[in-house]
């Protein structure tokens, strides 16, 4: 018996309406709404070859400090002990930190190009790609030796641009889904 000899009404040409660049970037995006940080949100999620998720991570203080007694201020003329720099743990850390397997050969999409720190951990993991959203510090010290480390080890990186077709769709997803329930 054929079982497709006839029916043709429910076969349907079909596409995902975000490319998985897309897809990824957006996962790392409401990441980012997990940090606490007052002024900036940012959210990482590691890709294998077969586009499966590894980890995702964000911003945020050392797990397990009592953040009531942490300073959220950026105000560097503060000692180093009253600015959050000395306790947050950046999201492409906290991924890599809290990553079940290996991280060699995957695609880590990030809302902010990684800071020299997290570049040394994203080549120390033998990441093959960085996509990234926004790079607001890229006239930093910071970012120059980031793109040094990605350049001497082999690691590609480059921006992603989600289109106003991307954040639109999302936002009519949401509604539909919030009035369907």
């Amino acid at each position: 018996m054929d079982l497709d000899k006839g029916v043709t009404s429910n076969y349907i040409p079909v596409t995902s309406p975000i490319s998985w660049d897309e897809y990824f970037m957006l996962q790392a995006m409401l990441a980012s709404f997990r940090s606490k940080d007052p002024s900036t949100k940012v959210g990482c999620v590691f890709v294998d070859e077969n586009n499966h998720q590894i980890t995702m991570g964000y911003n945020g203080f050392v797990a397990g400090l009592d953040e009531s007694k942490l300073p959220w201020g950026k105000d560097r003329s503060a000692p180093l002990q009253h600015q959050k720099y000395a306790y947050v743990v950046h999201a492409e850390a906290n991924a890599i930190l809290h990553a079940p397997r290996s991280l060699v050969g995957s695609r880590c999409y990030v809302s902010l190009f990684p800071c020299h720190e997290c570049a040394k951990l994203l080549a120390s993991s033998k990441v093959d790609e960085i996509i990234y959203l926004s790079d607001k510090h890229k006239h930093t010290d910071s970012t120059a030796i980031a793109r040094r480390i990605f350049d001497m080890a082999g690691i590609k990186y480059r921006p992603l641009v989600l289109s106003d077709d991307v954040l639109g769709n999302l936002s009519d997803h949401l509604l539909r889904l919030l009035n369907s329930v």
